[in-house]
């Protein structure tokens, strides 16, 4: 059964708006645990827009399941990374004006600095995966750094504007998904699924891994977190 991670990063989105103590993300983390989440995941951003530091360590101590600690591949971010020791670490890009992440990792135009972050991270025992666009160079350039996983970026599919778009990128998807599991790496996927679009990308043959924020958390809004993560999660466990 594909794991299902759940992204918390938007219920600090609403917090932030008024630099306040609510909504807790770190309550919502044990909300979506109960609604049967398998992973918790959250982004820590250099501009600290909605995760805080001190969401990170209470989400370290609190979260009973896998705990996806997502950065970028900074100084600042390795270094709190090495100290919590989360279950996975996902090496993200991150750009200052940008809404959300906007694309994967370029990882063959910056080897080197990629290489040296995860060798840091695999030295103090943190299982890392790549979050990186469906394209053959990028993962293979994946592989060569022995990284555990990595997590195609499913934004082309999630916002394709037409019936025969979204199906031309569902079968790219389904290609590098294809490349991915002919490698030693594991196969994770993420970005702009919802609860219209994600069944398509559940039943991709080896997938192990979805990891899903904005849809769930926007679906919580009205019927509580619980409900909106077992309502995922029947999605895509139904194959």
């Amino acid at each position: 059964m594909i794991r299902l991670g759940i992204n918390i990063d938007h219920v600090a989105t609403v917090r932030q708006a008024r630099k306040t103590i609510e909504p807790d993300p770190v309550s919502a983390a044990a909300m979506a645990e109960r609604g049967g989440a398998d992973q918790i995941t959250a982004h820590l951003r250099a501009d600290r827009r909605h995760i805080q530091d001190h969401d990170i360590e209470l989400l370290k101590e609190k979260v009973r399941v896998k705990f996806n600690f997502e950065c970028a591949c900074e100084d600042e971010m390795l270094a709190i990374a090495c100290r919590l020791k989360p279950d996975q670490v996902c090496l993200v890009p991150e750009n200052r004006q940008e809404i959300t992440t906007e694309g994967g990792l370029d990882v063959v135009t910056h080897r080197n600095k990629i290489a040296k972050s995860v060798y840091r991270l695999q030295q103090h025992g943190i299982f890392v995966s790549l979050f990186i666009d469906p394209e053959a160079a990028q993962i293979s350039a994946a592989a060569k750094l022995g990284v555990e996983a990595v997590e195609l970026h499913t934004g082309a599919y999630a916002n394709a504007q037409s019936l025969d778009q979204s199906q031309q990128e569902l079968e790219k998807l389904k290609l590098c998904c294809q490349h991915v599991i002919e490698t030693p790496m594991r196969l994770h996927a993420g970005h702009g699924l919802t609860y219209s679009n994600v069944q398509p990308v559940a039943a991709i043959e080896g997938l192990e891994e979805l990891n899903i924020g904005h849809s769930v958390i926007a679906r919580s809004v009205f019927v509580g977190m619980e409900t909106a993560v077992r309502e995922m999660k029947q999605l895509i466990s139904i194959q």
